[in-house]
């Protein structure tokens, strides 16, 4: 009978992602570069809200975006039609960025110069809630039209976002979605996290959004 040759394996798989995401965050901390790594399905208004949002801060805050894709340059160019500095992502077939895809970005774009660093991820909620970026603050945007039950279907999502956006509140009139479940079921896997109920299209909602964001920047920086 052969030997059976054992491994003990102590380190997780993540730990080199986690290793770079740790170095990725003590640069902009450095820097005082507040990154957020923006999350949500295709469609929820991702691109939007970023863009409603840059407008809002835009006199304050030195804003950079970079625009996470497996392919296409569309929303880069979005970006840049409203003046926002920005940089196209190819992922390489890949579903979401890692923190080495994050920290090459970065490096690339030169962030050194910004308060405000957005990474706007690739469009889905599982692969990008598997992996640190090296964000600041996680951000998920639910919209009205997905459903409140997505929390109990894609719970890592929301288990490890500081902060999510219900949006399209303009839409409710069309749309079954009960505004106390998905609280409660976003709480129930993340009791910290902020939930702000906005219309990118219309601007419902977005003060109390600013405000947060605007606090955790000066925190950040501070």
């Amino acid at each position: 009978m052969g030997e059976i040759k054992i491994i003990d394996v102590h380190q997780s798989i993540f730990a080199l992602n986690d290793k770079i995401a740790e170095e990725v965050r003590r640069r902009n901390k450095e820097e005082k570069t507040f990154m957020i790594n923006l999350m949500a399905s295709p469609g929820a208004g991702k691109t939007t809200t970023l863009l409603r949002t840059a407008a809002a801060l835009k006199e304050k805050y030195r804003i950079g975006v970079m625009e996470a894709d497996i392919d296409a340059s569309v929303d880069a160019e979005k970006m840049a039609a409203a003046g926002i500095r920005s940089i196209q992502v190819h992922t390489g077939g890949e579903c979401a960025m890692d923190a080495a895809m994050t920290k090459q970005a970065i490096e690339e774009f030169g962030t050194a110069d910004l308060d405000l660093l957005v990474l706007e991820n690739v469009g889905n909620l599982v692969c990008p809630a598997e992996t640190d970026t090296g964000a600041s603050r996680n951000v998920e945007i639910l919209s009205i039209p997905e459903g409140d039950d997505k929390p109990l279907k894609y719970p890592l999502m929301f288990e490890v976002c500081h902060c999510v956006l219900i949006n399209k509140i303009d839409t409710r009139a069309y749309f079954p979605f009960d505004d106390d479940a998905v609280v409660k079921r976003i709480h129930a896997r993340n009791p910290q996290a902020k939930i702000f109920f906005v219309s990118a299209k219309t601007g419902e909602g977005f003060d109390a959004w600013i405000d947060w964001l605007t606090e955790e920047i000066e925190a950040w920086k501070a």
